[in-house]
């Protein structure tokens, strides 16, 4: 009889993984940090002493919470907040952080160290010098902090410094301690920093913002909306055009603003309050119905006739043709001047096509309506490449505003 070839054979189990082999294969080495090593962690628990800080796999660090008080004394940060530090030194598996050097004890040593890795250090400003300031470090180091390092570029305003307590990074750090120089400004620009980063998520253009005025000059002001700081154009602050701006805006005057441009990479930003603004076209033809007579001033002349600045935003053409007394003249300016006010007509409004035809009261025209409307065409061609005009701003954008420097 033959043997039986078929027969099934037994799978093989493979060996089971031993727990020695999945405990190795599940450990992660801790990172190693260097002093000064700068991280951003969680807040993971606060007490009365140390702050609790998740580095993720990398273990768990400590800060000491008297680093953090507020005026009032309590730890300004709370579980689930995020906050930037530098590791100092690792005990066993307890890894100690700090936001600064601060404190009588600290020596040469730790402000060598300092200046090696970039830990602030606490200082308090003695007095000013030629050049800048005389600052007193922690452990009672003397350091030169320049004019220039002190604030930010266009911070505004003369700030009081001295006697005043500041965190400061050390740029140089000479002569075993004995020629120390400070920046406070490259610790103000990388909160900035941080800042930016952290409403470059939040902010697209279009949306509305409540910001405050910074500086004011000829062509328009800059406005900070938090961290970032925009021009807002002389020709976006309202639809009246802005005779003095100085007499609409003023430096720490809130507005709201909408976004017009956000340009990250070059750190240009653009605003526009009129884009807030409701569009005064679309009441014209109840504001200004016709055969209505109105009072406006001439806002700009033009070789086919003049605008009349009705108020609110609106202009309407005074053509040519209706000027004169019946008499034919070859320019507007031979009978008006810019700024003149005068009595007007209104004769029809287009909200769609923004015209608004105007004559003066008891007199007719000689030219066809599509003459005149190939006219003010020809015009608006032309007033699109040319800068703004300055006029009046209208009531709305002042109340909108409110009173100036609130």
């Amino acid at each position: 009889m033959e043997p039986d070839e078929t027969k099934t054979e037994t799978p093989v189990e493979p060996e089971e993984e031993s727990f020695g082999e999945m405990f190795d294969r599940s450990f992660v080495a801790p990172t190693r940090y260097e002093p000064g090593r700068k991280v951003s962690a969680r807040v993971v628990k606060v007490t009365p002493e140390w702050v609790f800080l998740d580095l993720g796999r990398k273990g768990e660090g400590v800060l000491a919470a008297k680093e953090l008080l507020d005026e009032a004394g309590t730890v300004a940060v709370k579980e689930g907040d995020t906050l930037e530090a530098y590791f100092v030194s690792a005990d066993g598996s307890e890894m100690l952080f700090t936001t600064r050097i601060a404190g009588g004890a600290a020596g040469s040593t730790q402000l060598e160290d300092a200046s090696n890795s970039g830990i602030p250090v606490d200082g308090v400003v003695v007095k000013e010098i030629k050049g800048g300031y005389e600052v007193r470090l922690a452990g009672g180091a003397r350091a030169f902090c320049p004019h220039s390092q002190m604030v930010l570029p266009r911070s505004g305003g003369q700030e009081e410094h001295v006697g005043k307590h500041a965190a400061f990074r050390i740029t140089k750090y000479g002569e075993k301690g004995r020629n120390i120089v400070v920046s406070r400004r490259a610790l103000l620009e990388e909160e900035e920093e941080r800042k930016t980063r952290e409403v470059m998520a939040t902010l697209t253009e279009g949306m509305v913002m409540k910001g405050t005025v910074t500086s004011v000059r000829e062509f328009g002001a800059f406005v900070s909306i938090g961290p970032i700081e925009g021009l807002l154009p002389i020709s976006e602050i309202g639809y009246d055009r802005v005779e003095d701006i100085q007499s609409v805006l003023s430096v720490g005057q809130e507005v709201e603003v909408a976004i017009t441009r956000l340009d990250w990479a070059n750190r240009r930003f653009s605003f526009s309050l009129k884009k807030t603004l409701a569009d005064p076209w679309e009441s014209a033809v109840d504001r200004f119905p016709a055969g209505s007579l109105h009072v406006g001033k001439v806002a700009r002349l033009a070789a086919f006739g003049a605008f009349v600045s009705l108020g609110g935003g609106v202009d309407g053409l005074l053509h040519i043709s209706k000027l004169g007394g019946g008499k034919r003249i070859r320019s507007a300016g031979e009978v008006l001047r810019a700024g003149q006010e005068i009595e007007v007509k209104v004769d029809s409004v287009d909200p769609v096509k923004r015209r608004v035809a105007l004559s003066l009261p008891a007199t007719e025209s000689r030219d066809t309506p599509e003459e005149e409307a190939e006219d003010y065409s020809k015009y608006m061609e032309t007033a699109a490449l040319a800068p703004p005009a300055l006029g009046s701003l209208g009531e709305a954008l002042k109340a909108k505003m409110g009173p100036k420097g609130k």
